[in-house]
């Protein structure tokens, strides 16, 4: 991993594309993992509902993924990646007000359809931002320890916010921050990759 890191740190467009990742994908797990507490104990949703609900997501997940790699192909991975990443900011907002198992569902479809595809998306991105080696395995084992570790970071933010304030509903909103944070990086990746594709086309 800190060999990974060596090379990261001389790559500005992937190092910055690291940073947005680590910190959406810290919003995207917490919300995965956290989304049965949250209607468990905001909304009061018995368990056979909740499990209804990770059913969808997962199902879900196949389309969203499959439509989201098509308008990467047509508007580039980043941008699509900030699209996507308006649509969760939109999510958490959402979740602070809803009140019933349906408007729990429809949540729980778009976050599905969203998380697939954001997903898929960001290791292609990652797959072709890396130096060309023969050592993938290290750099693969890199972003996955970076995702792990944005997880344990989201959940206890979640965690403590809620510990805090007394509600769920509150930690939602404090993912905002998560998910803005990461497209703010994304637009920073985007800026230093179009610069260099500049600077490369007047060389």
């Amino acid at each position: 991993l800190k060999k990974v890191w060596l090379q990261v740190k001389q790559m500005p467009v992937l190092r910055r594309f690291l940073y947005a990742f680590f910190w959406y994908s810290a919003g995207i797990q917490t919300v995965f993992l956290a989304s049965a507490q949250f209607g468990a104990k905001e909304l009061r949703l018995p368990i056979d509902k909740l499990i209804i609900t990770i059913m969808i997501i997962q199902l879900v997940a196949i389309p969203g993924a499959i439509l989201i790699s098509r308008i990467s192909e047509k508007f580039g991975n980043i941008k699509t990646i900030m699209a996507v990443t308006l649509i969760w900011i939109g999510v958490c907002g959402a979740a602070y007000f809803i009140h019933t198992g349906i408007q729990f569902y429809l949540l729980a479809a778009v976050v599905g359809l969203i998380m697939g595809g954001i997903q898929s998306v960001s290791r292609s991105t990652y797959a072709n931002l890396m130096p060309k080696t023969k050592d993938t395995a290290s750099f693969f084992s890199f972003f996955d320890a970076t995702e792990k570790i944005a997880l344990v970071i989201g959940m206890f933010s979640f965690g403590y916010v809620e510990e805090l304030t007394g509600s769920m509903r509150n930690s939602i909103l404090a993912l905002m921050l998560f998910f803005i944070l990461g497209f703010l990086f994304l637009g920073w990746t985007l800026r230093s990759a179009t610069a260099i594709k500049n600077k490369l086309h007047l060389n």
